[in-house]
Parts: structure tokens; sequence; C-alpha cells
């Protein structure tokens, strides 16, 4: 019976042991986004046997300290988000470009999210009927993801004004001629 219960509080003790270390260390705290493994998530509760996170579509998932092996912590250093924009590829790149580096210059002064000045790469690709420019923008901790999508908007409303093409299917249907005697004659 001594062994038994020997083996089963190893588990306990190792659990404890782990959960003092996550909170002494301050490895992450409650309202950290972070990922453990193949969960990823908001962490709502830290305990000392276990660590609550909550996902993306609200489910909670409870994880025995213990077995917190490797964690990404998102939130404790600015995020860096990268935006791909594509225009035609019959458009004129320089001005594009030209109105997306104006564009970009008056950010940092509007949006406090917004840690440094905008950065157009360039073009980043050139693939079938598009050009593909690749912009990158230091935000505070999580915020990447609401300025990607502001500036993904608001530069496809400057093209929409500047009458920028942005990419999209063509289909060329091509008619043929059924009554072969017309062709040869």
């Amino acid at each position: 019976v001594g062994l038994a219960v020997g083996f089963g509080a190893q588990s306990l003790v190792k659990d404890v042991i782990t959960g003092f270390f996550i909170i002494f260390e301050d490895q992450f705290g409650v309202g950290d986004y972070i990922k453990i493994s193949a969960v990823e998530g908001t962490v709502i509760e830290i305990g000392l046997r276990t660590t609550k996170i909550k996902g993306g579509a609200g489910e909670i998932n409870i994880i025995p300290n213990g077995t917190i092996s490797e964690v990404v912590n998102y939130s404790i250093n600015n995020s860096v988000a990268v935006i791909d924009v594509s225009i035609a590829y019959n458009n004129d790149i320089a001005k594009a470009e030209s109105l997306i580096e104006e564009y970009l210059s008056k950010l940092p002064s509007n949006h406090e999210e917004i840690v440094t000045e905008p950065t157009l790469l360039g073009v980043q690709n050139v693939a079938g009927g598009e050009v593909t420019l690749r912009i990158t923008v230091e935000t505070l901790p999580m915020q990447h993801f609401a300025v990607s999508r502001m500036i993904r908007r608001d530069i496809k409303e400057i093209f929409d004004t500047y009458h920028i093409e942005i990419p999209f299917p063509k289909m060329m249907v091509y008619e043929r001629n059924m009554n072969r005697t017309e062709e040869g004659e």
C-alpha cells in the first residue's frame, strides 16, 4: 500500500514542484497569451497543481503543471505584424509603394499600439497575375492582429481611391466553332 501511495503521490509532487517554479520564476501569468504543446490561449488561472488556459473558441484546458515542459509566451515582448498586400501584375509598383509609404508614415502618431514606424520591405513575391508587397510593423504585445486588419482595410481603401487594382481570378472563355467544314474552307 505504501508503495502504491508513493507512486501515486509522485505525479502530485511533480505537479506541485513545477507549479511552484512557474509561479516563482514568473514564466507566465494570468492574462498572458501562451502556447503549451498543442494548447494555445489565455491563462485564466495558475495553481500549484494545474494551469487553466482559455482557448480561442472559449474552451477551458486544464493542464497538470508536471506535464508542462515547454512554454511559448506571446505576451512578454512586443509583437511584429507581417502584412502581405497583393496588387495586380499590370499595376505601377512604384505608385503603389509610394502610396503605402505615405500612409505608413502617419500611423505611429495616430495609434499608440504601434511602437515603431511600419516598414514597407518591398516586393515579396511575383506569381501569376499578382505582385505581393510586404509590410512589417512592431506593436505592443498581442496587438499585431488588430493592427494587421486595420492596415489591410486602409490600404484597400487607398487602392480603391487611386484605382490600383487588386488581383482577382479572371476567366477567359474561348468559343470553338463546331462546324468543321467552315474552318477548312
